[in-house]
């Protein structure tokens, strides 16, 4: 799969309006799930092993979308297939007192992953260059009244583009997906868990709520891409509403990024690989 279509290009300037959120020319949905996602998940369990015994480096994945696009599925069916040691999943919701007491980056920093694990932040950082934004909520925020102007939201992205390539210079690479969906397919997403008794307790009246801001969210998010989709923390816009595609994106565009770091096994050598020796012969010798 040639993953760059989906990735969003520094300076190439997008309107998301254009960008699709679904694919013309995909595979079958009986594809994706019987062949073509398990032959990719199998590559990435084996290469996301050696990472995490490696203990080299870390991969952060951000995941942004509206509700009901597709992050949590994402979740369970890619990255829940990982060894669970080397992987570390956060969700951020609305921030606390203590969160805003601090800088605004202070709480998604027990989301980041060690050395040797992949860190999914579901919803981050790039939350407090949304929701603010839309609701308008900067004013209710213990900033200082000098930090409150017109030019805060490019500052931020100034900010998370320079803790970005931070962390990507300290040896953790960062992957961002926004799950692209349409306007129409949540509405019938939304309906679908609020019709659905076993699918009840995936449904918020918030999320309904958040629909009227649809077209102040979209632009947003455009803004966002347009931002801080960089070399060393580049943002993928996957076409949601085709949900299995969706997750064969993920699990391709993941793979390239391992494959990049190229991990291996550690090899012992020395003194140890003497003592290697040596247990092995005395457990034999039991």
């Amino acid at each position: 799969m040639d993953t760059d279509k989906y990735l969003v290009k520094k300076n190439e300037k997008i309107k998301l309006s254009n960008y699709p959120s679904t694919e013309n020319d995909k595979y079958s949905e009986q594809e994706l799930k019987d062949t073509l996602i398990p032959e990719s998940v199998k590559k990435l369990k084996e290469l996301h092993m050696k990472l995490h015994a490696q203990e080299e480096k870390g991969i952060i994945v951000v995941l942004q979308a509206m509700d009901a696009a597709g992050k949590d599925e994402a979740i369970t069916y890619i990255f829940s297939n990982l060894t669970a040691q080397g992987l570390k999943v956060t969700s951020f919701k609305k921030p606390s007192e203590t969160d805003l007491a601090h800088d605004y980056l202070w709480r998604f920093k027990e989301g980041l992953p060690a050395r040797g694990q992949i860190g999914i932040l579901n919803r981050s950082y790039y939350e407090e260059v949304i929701a603010p934004r839309v609701h308008d909520l900067l004013g209710e925020t213990p900033l200082p009244d000098e930090l409150i102007n017109g030019d805060i939201w490019n500052v931020r992205y100034r900010q998370i583009n320079d803790f970005e390539r931070y962390m990507a210079e300290n040896g953790f690479p960062i992957v961002k997906f926004f799950f692209n969906m349409s306007f129409d397919e949540q509405r019938s997403r939304l309906l679908e868990r609020m019709k659905n008794p076993e699918k009840n307790w995936e449904f918020s009246f918030n999320d309904v709520k958040e629909r009227q801001h649809w077209d102040g969210y979209q632009e947003i998010f455009e803004d966002i891409l347009n931002n801080t989709s960089t070399e060393y923390a580049p943002w993928y816009a996957l076409p949601a509403d085709d949900e299995w595609y969706s997750r064969y994106i993920v699990s391709e565009v993941m793979l390239k990024t391992l494959q990049q770091i190229d991990p291996q096994y550690p090899e012992i050598t020395g003194e140890e690989k003497e003592e290697l020796e040596e247990a092995i012969r005395r457990l034999e010798e039991e």
